[in-house]
């Protein structure tokens, strides 16, 4: 699938959170530049080691490596690696994506064409979709999105599906305004429902995309039911100062 003109693949930032993912990352990378071999990976990592920085270093990798001495979760390390591109002051295009092969690298061309030619400021990677597909998920963890995003598109009053996906696309003022204005009330997975609400209340433009989601197969997940509780929590806390993040 060729890109449009007017989109250089050269201006890609892809932001890749990290936590005790050595057993991923280098086919990862190599999995992203075969389908954007242009594009620049930066990678955020809250593991206690420097073990991923060495392998990359190592096997000499092209990707930008960043260790946070400590964990602050992956919002965090989302929104930290989106300002270091946008200090690079040369990307159009940033892309948010998970490190453990849930979100495919198969389908970034193809978003990357969707963005463009809707003229988005946000496109998530929905998995509840008509034609998504969630895979290797427990009943318990569907369960858990699936109130979560209820909870969170009622009473935050946007009309999207999915809210906890971390596989996106962002314009550059998107990715502006999100570094300025996000990340006040938690540092997990609440950034994500924290993004949206800015992004809406800004006027800016959010558009959905079928995904096929994949849950890990290797590695272990930083998903637990702390994180889940947190995040329903910080949904609460949204709807009370909603009005207020723009």
């Amino acid at each position: 699938m060729k890109l449009k003109k007017n989109i250089k693949v050269q201006k890609i930032a892809i932001i890749i959170p990290t936590f005790n993912e050595l057993g991923n990352i280098e086919s990862l990378i190599q999995e992203i530049q075969n389908n954007l071999p242009e594009s620049t990976i930066f990678i955020v990592d809250d593991s206690k080691t420097k073990e991923i920085g060495n392998l990359i270093r190592s096997k000499n990798l092209r990707a930008k490596y960043f260790h946070r001495e400590n964990s602050r979760g992956r919002g965090s390390a989302v929104l930290f690696g989106i300002n270091k591109a946008l200090e690079e002051n040369r990307f159009n295009i940033f892309i948010e994506m998970d490190a453990d092969f849930s979100h495919d690298p198969k389908e970034l061309k193809k978003n990357i064409k969707y963005f463009s030619t809707n003229t988005l400021d946000l496109l998530i990677a929905s998995r509840y979709l008509k034609d998504s597909k969630i895979i290797n998920w427990g009943l318990n963890r569907r369960i858990l999105s699936k109130l979560s995003n209820l909870l969170a598109r009622n009473l935050l009053g946007i009309k999207i599906k999915d809210f906890t996906n971390g596989f996106r696309i962002y314009s550059k003022r998107a990715a502006e305004k999100i570094t300025k204005k996000c990340g006040n009330i938690g540092g997990g997975f609440i950034i994500l429902s924290e993004i949206i609400v800015v992004i809406k209340n800004n006027s800016f433009n959010i558009g959905e995309i079928k995904t096929i989601f994949v849950n890990r197969i290797r590695g272990e997940s930083s998903v637990n039911i702390r994180l889940i509780i947190a995040s329903l929590y910080g949904i609460l806390k949204l709807y009370f100062i909603k009005k207020k993040l723009s």
